[in-house]
């Protein structure tokens, strides 16, 4: 199979959807890799190092796409991205189609075979090419809303952790999976006061067990929620339902119960948001405010430490990959009953329910 990687167009994305590593896998297996000009420079990789390891340099997108079989990406084909993606030609790569109607319809029209790294599910219900960047995003959004509660940045002006002698900053995360976990544990481990609240009380019961004293658990409902708020300096919203638009848990009149300065960091962004307010910014313009509350909605947060995030990711999709390169998409669909959750939209058809019902489109259960 010929497998193109294309050079990451939105904003501040320096991630790259393989390492050298991944291309020697891909290539000993008898595939051709294809890697644009460039593609792994953000992530400190040289087009030399691919090519040391058997990919092929090409100077464009557009060639790239029109070579490859499988297109493997990081984040979603934009807009200038469309008009390349062929019929028949899979891409795989995250999708979050419930943020986005105008890619939804996009990829209904191309006729690709449309496979999203954040539906890949196990029988568990766990979500394995999302689990990696969920850690990154968790703990970043305590990295992050620990600058921008500092003054200059239009915060409170609280130090996470206090100090001798003064109380640290409270610290709510909304959303007790992967993200709430791990932000939880790098806002504790500061010193700061956390409570996470979930709807699951087996997920509670399991925080409460494996985080330290300084964490408080509390299931999640809008009066528990309004009344935390009132005294919070940080608020993670973590919540996340599998290829689904975020449920909102905080509405715009609940800001007015905030104190001045309070951040929210919406990690949910990619799926739409978990806060009423919240509009996806970029790591260049990350944060505005909303009656004096700082919001800070990044859509690609893990892009901003790529170093670590390209190979985190391309630790868990390469596997994937190489299934789908060895022996074809509708075999290694049917083969892996937690790849075939990947699949979104086929040939035209959304075959991923919780899309179809987002947007009021015909859902098509895949039949092999």
């Amino acid at each position: 199979m010929k497998i193109g990687i294309p050079k990451e167009l939105k904003a501040f994305e320096n991630r790259v959807a393989i390492t050298p590593a991944g291309v020697h896998e891909l290539v000993v297996c008898g595939h051709e890799v294809y890697i644009e000009t460039g593609a792994g420079l953000g992530s400190g990789i040289n087009d030399t190092d691919y090519t040391a390891s058997g990919a092929k340099i090409l100077t464009t997108a557009e060639e790239i796409y029109a070579i490859s079989d499988m297109i493997v990406k990081v984040k979603e084909p934009i807009p200038q991205e469309y008009h390349l993606i062929r019929e028949n030609q899979i891409v795989f790569t995250y999708f979050h189609f419930a943020s986005s109607l105008e890619l939804t319809e996009a990829m209904i029209k191309s006729k690709a075979i449309c496979i999203a790294y954040e539906t890949v599910e196990l029988p568990d219900r766990s979500l394995p090419l999302l689990i990696p960047m969920s850690e990154v995003a968790g703990r970043m959004a305590i990295q992050e809303g620990a600058r921008f509660l500092e003054k200059p940045h239009l915060g409170k002006g609280v130090l996470l952790g206090g100090v001798p002698g003064v109380k640290p900053a409270h610290v709510i995360v909304i959303g007790g999976g992967i993200v709430g976990a791990q932000s939880a544990k790098i806002a504790a481990g500061i010193g700061a006061k956390v409570t996470i609240l979930d709807k699951s009380l087996p997920r509670l019961r399991y925080l409460s067990d494996i985080m330290p004293a300084n964490v408080t658990t509390r299931y999640s409902d809008t009066h528990t929620v309004k009344e935390l708020i009132k005294d919070a300096d940080l608020i993670v919203g973590a919540v996340l339902i599998a290829g689904d638009k975020a449920p909102q848990v905080i509405s715009r009149g609940m800001l007015k119960d905030m104190q001045p300065g309070t951040v929210m960091v919406d990690v949910a962004i990619d799926q739409g948001g978990c806060f009423e307010t919240s509009k996806p910014t970029t790591h260049l313009d990350p944060v505005f405010v909303i009656d004096d509350v700082v919001h800070y909605c990044v859509a690609n947060i893990p892009g901003a430490v790529p170093m670590t995030s390209t190979l985190a990711l391309t630790n868990a999709t390469l596997p994937y990959a190489l299934n789908l390169a060895n022996m074809g998409w509708e075999a290694a669909c049917r083969e892996h009953k937690d790849l075939r959750k990947g699949l979104n939209i086929v040939k035209g058809d959304v075959v991923y329910k919780a899309v179809a019902q987002n947007f009021g489109l015909e859902y098509k259960e895949f039949q092999f």
